[in-house]
């Protein structure tokens, strides 16, 4: 089973790792990675994997019965290689700004309006979040947004934690999604932001609050029956 690096340390930027498994000579398995494979509404890593001299790009990352399988675009890797990995870093630096920034935001919509999430999407230039609240009042979300810059402000810092599972079902406000959680997972990663939110969550993230700079939302949806949208981006 892979080590995913990116748990626990969401700035690794380099690493060595053994290349364990070699598929259709471009869908690489390792022994640990800091990559971050697509999921959970965040895209997947990019970057390089050298080894003997060779430089191979990854450009897709996916998880796979519980492995992280990295695609490359060319072949050579073997077995048993010794390789060095290094991350395309801006790209994931963005990633991790919006991502706690989504938190944020979603902490917000369930303290002020009770609302999950029902489904999110990271992208390099702005980020989608899909909730469920009553009424729709693009107002009200603006607000929302004006009390997450005020928090940002402060400059909280975010750090990670584990939960059990039977810890996790005694705090329900720990899961936002819509769809609750996964029965399988035994032990639950935890991202909390300061004293004020706290969410199961298996992202990556910055360390503190004024990383993310300031959120200005760009539109607003009604996606009707209780289904609604925000886009934002970072400034």
């Amino acid at each position: 089973m892979t080590k995913a690096l990116y748990m626990d340390d969401s700035y690794l930027k380099e690493w060595d790792a053994n290349v364990t498994d070699v598929k259709d000579d471009k869908y690489i398995i390792l022994d640990n990675t800091a990559f971050y494979p697509k999921g959970g509404g965040q895209p997947f890593d990019e970057g390089i994997i050298s080894s003997n001299g060779n430089t191979y790009n990854v450009v897709y990352v996916g998880k796979f019965s519980g492995q992280i399988s990295h695609e490359v675009d060319k072949p050579g890797l073997k077995v048993g290689d010794k390789v060095h990995c290094k991350l395309n870093w801006e790209r994931r630096y963005t990633f991790m700004r919006y991502h706690t920034a989504a938190h944020l935001i979603s902490n917000i919509l369930y303290r002020r309006a009770n609302a999950k999430i029902t489904g999110n999407q990271i992208e390099l230039e702005k980020t989608r979040i899909d909730f469920s609240m009553k009424d729709y009042a693009p107002e009200k979300l603006r607000d929302f947004v004006v009390e997450a810059n005020d928090i940002i402000k402060r400059d909280l810092p975010i750090t990670i934690d584990y939960m059990s599972r039977e810890e996790v079902m005694d705090k329900p406000e720990l899961a936002r999604l819509a769809v609750g959680l996964p029965e399988n997972i035994k032990e639950y990663r935890i991202v909390k932001i300061g004293d004020i939110d706290e969410q199961v969550d298996g992202g990556t993230h910055i360390n503190h609050l004024n990383e993310i700079g300031q959120i200005e939302i760009i539109k607003t949806v009604n996606k009707g029956k209780d289904n609604r949208r925000i886009y934002f981006i970072l400034k």
